[in-house]
């Protein structure tokens, strides 16, 4: 039996949990079922494969550019509470639960083949580490609560099978605004923040321009570089953050902030300061090569799912990791991330001052990581529907879920709410708390109470794809819909055929054309 556990583990653990190989081999499958040559299947497959190697290189750049920013915050604002890292609460739950989320992760994604095959949500979870993510927090709120092992494991990774093709099927209407396309759709749990996003920039951006059309003057159009505008931003950002917390801390305290095991931190002022405008540049490479990782694996991928769609899911489409959207809308990245990280802080402020007193919620303090990467989807799929103002604003309530449904999964999860960290997306945080109070009825009632909430949200996922997706409605049409927005008139001087001659945007494209004027009297 106990080779049976070791293998499974090892399959989890160092294959279906590392997305670059489990993407690899589903590419080179998709291109055997096309029947193409063995030379092509390794280089497509070897491709995919280190377009997400890329992803992760640039996700990890990104994570070491904001590990010293993060510390000049906390210790500029004084804040302390509970920093949402998924890493760090799965790398403590495995030590106890690691057999049972292995057997859980497993069932989950064969329920979540089989419910794809035989059910509309034809929708294949590609992002693997969520998938670990995800199990292991079912396996800790149900372990937890005193359900018995075999529960934890069946009924764990039926409710992981579910949330596999339904909550890819929730945003697939605002997923296809971002792309143009069926071809891929959103594999995160951070899909309820996605949602809140892409439904806020329904109503508060009719009329806002996208956060790609930015009209610049002259001198500032460098900054339409999506790379270059990223880094300065970033820059900035850290140069302020870096004085601040200068003048706070001292010297001693805050050239520390660039030290690690190798390195003794910051030498003298100027090294402080130059050490700040190499993260913030840092920061800039990473998403660089996070969107080109994104650019290589979706040409490799998307042709290989036809072959997978047509032996295994007829019509399959690859459910992928939120950065996949990262290319659709540069520019709202980086006004998501800050403004998610804004509704962080404001959250942070409502938490201390209200909820904590009054209901015991935990301080959750904005961890930089999870804000930038679903910040930053948020922000673009708040600007497809919304433009600036969707991007901003939609962002923002990513930010504030993000904040709050954490504070609440810390009451579910007994010991494990006490280490200082816990699980950061949206999913984790509504999905987990429901399930958590539900196998708190413990035994039989419990396993139903949970099964009906599986039941409940696989049924809501079937009807919204029937109605909703199936039926192509847009849920940025009304944008598409508007006549082109009039503006000041031009000046005279103004050259013609440039933008300023017209004195108005360009509509969408597939935008009707404005009813004629009326014929004068």
């Amino acid at each position: 039996m106990d080779w049976l556990v070791s293998s499974a583990e090892f399959l989890v653990n160092e294959i279906l949990s590392q997305p670059a190989y489990l993407i690899g081999l589903i590419t080179a499958a998709g291109l055997i079922a096309l029947k193409k040559p063995a030379g092509q299947v390794v280089g497509g497959a070897i491709k995919a494969t280190l377009g997400f190697l890329l992803i992760g290189a640039g996700a990890t750049l990104v994570v070491g550019a904001l590990a010293p920013l993060g510390e000049m915050i906390q210790g500029a604002t004084g804040a302390h509470g509970v920093i949402p890292t998924n890493e760090a609460i799965v790398g403590i739950a495995q030590e106890q639960y690691g057999a049972r989320v292995a057997w859980l992760m497993i069932l989950g994604f064969a329920v979540s083949l089989l419910l794809a095959r035989f059910t509309p949500l034809r929708y294949v979870f590609l992002t693997g580490h969520h998938m670990l993510f995800m199990a292991t927090l079912l396996t800790m709120v149900l372990a937890i609560a005193g359900q018995a092992s075999w529960a934890v494991v069946l009924v764990g990774g039926v409710l992981l099978g579910i949330l596999l093709v339904a909550l890819p099927a929730f945003a697939h209407p605002w997923t296809k605004r971002v792309t143009g396309s069926d071809s891929v759709a959103i594999g995160h749990f951070g899909t309820a923040g996605y949602i809140a996003a892409g439904a806020t920039g329904q109503l508060v951006g009719r009329r806002s321009r996208s956060t790609e059309e930015m009209n610049l003057p002259e001198g500032l159009r460098f900054l339409r570089d999506s790379m270059v505008a990223t880094a300065l931003s970033m820059v900035l950002i850290y140069l302020v953050m870096a004085l601040i917390f200068l003048g706070k801390v001292g010297k001693e305290a805050a050239f520390k902030a660039f030290g690690d095991k190798s390195a003794a931190g910051a030498s003298g002022v100027g090294d402080y300061v130059m050490q700040s405008v190499m993260q913030g540049l840092q920061f800039g490479i990473a998403v660089a090569v996070i969107l080109f990782g994104v650019r290589t694996i979706l040409g490799e991928l998307v042709p290989a799912f036809q072959g997978i769609a047509r032996k295994l899911v007829p019509g399959a489409v690859p459910s992928l990791d939120a950065p996949i959207v990262f290319p659709y809308a540069q520019n709202a990245v980086l006004v998501g991330f800050i403004s998610s990280f804004t509704g962080g802080l404001v959250s942070l402020g409502l938490l201390a001052w209200i909820f904590h007193p009054a209901f015991g919620l935990a301080l959750v303090l904005p961890g930089l990581v999870p804000h930038f990467f679903t910040g930053g989807a948020a922000g673009v799929y708040g600007n497809a529907t919304g433009g600036r103002r969707g991007a901003a604003l939609g962002a923002f309530v990513n930010g504030v879920l993000i904040t709050f449904l954490p504070a609440l999964l810390l009451k579910v999860l007994g010991a494990f709410g006490e280490e200082n960290t816990t699980f950061g997306d949206a999913d984790f945080g509504w999905f987990g708390t429901l399930i958590g109070y539900a196998a708190k009825a413990g035994g039989t009632g419990g396993v139903v109470l949970m099964l009906l909430i599986g039941a409940a949200v696989l049924l809501g996922a079937v009807i919204f794809q029937k109605r909703v997706v199936d039926t192509g409605w847009d849920p940025g049409a009304h944008r598409d819909a508007l006549p082109p927005r009039r503006e000041a008139p031009a000046p005279a001087s103004a050259a013609a055929g440039t933008p300023a001659a017209y004195g108005r945007i360009t509509p969408p494209r597939g935008a009707p054309k404005p009813p004629p004027p009326p014929p004068q009297a």
